[in-house]
């Protein structure tokens, strides 16, 4: 018995990597993506981007276990352009997951069948105007 991917797909049982679909390397290669592709592969990565943050905004809460004085030196260090472009990069991963989740439930659920391109484009429109406006009022005192 020939045991080519052909096979290998045919026969039941346990979900396997059986080389048959994109590698896992393959998830950063941009050659051959569709809008949709990117969207996915971005979204992925802004996703696993609020989780850090989550975790990392709990330790910095920990900090008022320290007394006002650690919470001080730290508002000192977080008030900086640096911490500020950070939130802008957090306001830009909470947009884009969130109108892309927008844009996937539309298409999933069947209450825009095949717009979407139409709707990425319009989540990329409304996300970069809010994202310039939150910019501009995060950075307006830096």
């Amino acid at each position: 018995m020939n045991r080519d991917g052909r096979d290998l797909r045919a026969e039941r049982g346990p979900v396997l990597r059986k080389g048959v679909g994109v590698s896992p390397s393959g998830w950063f290669d941009p050659r051959g993506r569709t809008i949709g592709g990117w969207a996915f592969a971005v979204n992925r990565i802004t996703g696993l981007g609020l989780v850090f943050y989550l975790y990392l905004h709990l330790a910095v809460l920990s900090l008022l276990l320290g007394g006002a004085d650690a919470w001080n030196d730290f508002l000192r260090i977080a008030t900086t352009t640096v911490f500020l472009l950070l939130d802008v990069l957090l306001v830009f991963g909470l947009l884009y997951h969130g109108l892309n989740g927008v844009r996937v439930a539309l298409i999933g659920t069947g209450l825009v069948p095949g717009r979407e391109r139409a709707l990425f484009w319009a989540g990329t429109v409304i996300g970069t105007i809010a994202l310039i406006a939150a910019g501009l009022h995060i950075l307006g005192d830096a």
